[in-house]
């Protein structure tokens, strides 16, 4: 999963945004980053690029995630961590990133605590997280997809999970509960552009939990195939771009 994520998604939907984000954190200055959820390290690649003097720290709960990024990203600090139980020090860091990682969190306010913890006086706290399904132009037609393969039980992965945090004002009132002040807060919508409908559908459904909401559907060969013919009906056949929003917030402790 981390190999299709990285090859066919991480360029396409992901890399936009981290440079964005990673733009943001350079203009705080000289920095001791801590890095949550950083997957396969777009976010970390970008950070290490625009703030070459920062020392960055990068975390992921999975070990493989970690593996594939202290690859891709050897600049930086790699180690497993779960955000709710950061393994550091109060006041270590003077900036906690997360690029899409909140929405993955079981317990919001509890990781939303542990960064205010780990940040030092004056720190900030800056990440983004999905706006809803209906605004995210690739996922969107994938959702389409999903429904004509899969019309009596279509997987919701996308909207409850990626896209189910796509209220600002419970954001907002996530991070008020933990201690934190919102500073900053931007609906941010880029442009997605993409080489092939195919590659990255193949992407979504075999790099991303999707993969196993497929398995379990009996989805395989046939099922991709039309989540592909759907996608290419509403997007066209490729080169193809679509619009992706997302919120963006910094927080201070």
């Amino acid at each position: 999963m981390p190999a299709a994520y990285e090859e066919h998604l991480v360029p396409v939907v992901f890399r936009p945004f981290a440079e964005d984000l990673a733009a943001r954190a350079a203009t705080l200055g000289r920095q001791c980053v801590l890095e949550l959820a950083a997957g396969t390290g777009v976010l970390t690649s970008a950070l290490l690029a625009a703030a070459p003097s920062s020392d960055v720290t990068a975390t992921d709960l999975n070990e493989t995630m970690v593996a594939l990024g202290a690859a891709r990203a050897p600049g930086a600090a790699w180690r497993q961590a779960d955000a709710q139980r950061l393994p550091f020090p109060d006041d270590a860091f003077d900036l906690v990133v997360c690029q899409f990682g909140v929405m993955f969190f079981p317990d919001r306010i509890g990781a939303f605590a542990e960064a205010r913890r780990v940040m030092a006086p004056g720190g900030r706290f800056l990440f983004n997280t999905w706006g809803p399904l209906g605004t995210h132009g690739f996922e969107a037609a994938l959702q389409a997809g999903l429904e004509r393969a899969f019309p009596d039980d279509p997987p919701r992965f996308l909207a409850t999970v990626p896209h189910g945090y796509a209220d600002p004002a419970a954001v907002a009132a996530d991070l008020t509960a933990a201690g934190l002040r919102v500073e900053h807060e931007q609906e941010l919508t880029l442009q997605g552009r993409a080489a092939s409908i195919a590659d990255l559908a193949t992407g979504y459904l075999t790099g991303t939990p999707l993969r196993a909401a497929v398995e379990q559907r009996g989805g395989g060969p046939a099922a991709l195939a039309t989540v592909i013919e759907e996608m290419t009906d509403r997007l066209g056949p490729g080169p193809v771009s679509a619009p992706m929003t997302a919120y963006v917030f910094r927080a201070a402790g």
